[in-house]
């Protein structure tokens, strides 16, 4: 849905000033982001969400799950996570930084090759935190294909 007004669990109406705010919501707080004056903070807000809508998602842009920046802010951060890719409290998919991209990792000739094709499954799963799934999506394989292989390495 497009349009704002009608998105029932939001707290849209209450922030664009079109209805009494419930008690556990800061509406006056991001108001203030926008303005001292509610009036026109209520105006802002509005036109904020509804560029949003009509915008480029933000979550493309974000790397690692968690970064969002440009590519030199990203990469000033890799000295800082290098070393720390193996600490299982952090997930993996938030450890990669700079791993290379599926079609990378995927290239034509690996993928002629079903023996590099499989090493290259369990390096994108074992050393990059890709995803069973995004791994079978991405070579437009079955998830239990994916599994086996992985299964298949870990007992040889």
């Amino acid at each position: 849905m497009g349009n704002p007004e009608q998105w029932k669990w939001s707290s849209y109406l209450a922030t664009a000033g079109r209805i009494k705010p419930h008690p556990c919501l800061t509406t006056d707080w991001i108001l203030r982001q926008f303005s001292m004056s509610r009036k026109k903070a209520e105006k802002e807000y509005k036109g904020f969400v509804r560029g949003g809508i009509k915008g480029a998602s933000l979550w493309e842009e974000v790397r690692a799950q968690s970064i969002l920046g440009s590519e030199n802010f990203v990469e000033g951060l890799i000295d800082y996570i290098r070393g720390h890719e193996a600490i299982p409290e952090i997930p993996k998919a938030q450890r990669f930084l700079n791993r290379p991209s599926l079609e990378q990792l995927f290239i034509g000739r690996v993928l002629r090759n079903m023996d590099k094709r499989n090493e290259k499954i369990e390096e994108a799963f074992e050393k990059y935190g890709y995803t069973q799934r995004e791994v079978a999506d991405h070579l437009r394989m079955h998830l239990t294909s994916i599994s086996r292989v992985m299964r298949e390495k870990k007992n040889n």
